[in-house]
């Protein structure tokens, strides 16, 4: 809970290993996403890369959107109940449990991050409605079993349980590997579980694409990786694709209140179901 974050030894060491003038991938996004937990490192970054390519302040939005529709089709639609979401960032507003909570007050859930300063966020700004549950998980999206032990802590794996994976999967490199997180995670999920998923796209906009290489992958760490919709396919193979399937993020049943912007954003979106 974040009232004992200065009294455990392991957060206050992560705490220490915050590094303000190095851009950090979680405040980058938090600067495009129009947050204020970010340093002039990270503001920096995202000017430059903006100035080659403006389509980059489409992204945030147009994921934060899915993202939102997604929990919204997963109560009202699948009926689901429980959540885990990896890699959430700084959100403070519509975050998971939030929008979840704000539909069926019982909803529980888990949110997973390795970055010291996310979790320090998460835990003093993210409150459970009575009735419901959440809880926090410090755990690598490679660690399939930190998290699933962490989240059986909070969630009943005998009941289905939706998987969030919105702007993660990018941090990890190589393809096969992301889908087998995917894979090792639903595995272990109840049948009627689902999966959500989305990230940038390496095959909507070329001058984005160049730009992420040039303005963050060859100047930072981690290297954050695009791509395309074959591959965004790839990662829920064996699932059910949920219509529209693989597309790109603004075309996953948008509604009427989505942020607009002229042109593709370039980040493809999927909902998939454990048969």
């Amino acid at each position: 809970m974040a009232d004992d974050w200065d009294q455990d030894e392991t957060r206050r060491a992560k705490a220490g290993q915050i590094d303000t003038s190095v851009p950090n991938a979680a405040r980058f996004w938090d600067v495009l996403g129009g947050g204020s937990d970010n340093f002039e490192a990270d503001r920096k970054a995202v000017q430059a890369a903006a100035r080659s390519a403006p389509v980059i302040w489409a992204i945030a939005p147009a994921v934060r959107a899915f993202h939102q529709r997604a929990i919204k089709y997963f109560i009202s639609e699948a009926g689901v109940r429980q959540f885990v979401d990896i890699g959430i960032g700084f959100s403070s507003s519509g975050n998971t449990q939030e929008i979840a909570q704000s539909i069926v007050t019982e909803c529980r859930t888990v949110y997973v991050d390795h970055d010291p300063m996310v979790l320090s966020h998460a835990r003093a700004l993210r409150r459970s409605s009575p009735g419901g549950a959440v809880s926090y998980v410090d755990a690598d999206i490679r660690d399939v079993d930190a998290i699933v032990c962490g989240a059986k802590q909070t969630l009943d794996f005998g009941h289905p349980v939706a998987i969030l994976l919105i702007s993660s999967l990018a941090l990890v490199a190589d393809t096969e590997e992301a889908a087998a997180i995917v894979s090792s995670l639903t595995e272990v999920m109840p049948a009627d579980s689902y999966v959500a998923t989305c990230d940038m796209a390496s095959d909507l906009d070329a001058t984005f694409t160049a730009t992420l290489e040039t303005h963050w992958n060859a100047r930072y760490s981690p290297v954050l990786t695009a791509r395309t919709q074959a591959e965004y396919a790839g990662l829920v193979a064996g699932l059910e694709l949920v219509p529209p399937g693989v597309v790109p993020v603004t075309e996953w049943r948008p509604a009427a209140t989505d942020p607009h912007w002229d042109g593709a954003v370039p980040a493809h979106g999927v909902v998939a179901k454990k048969p």
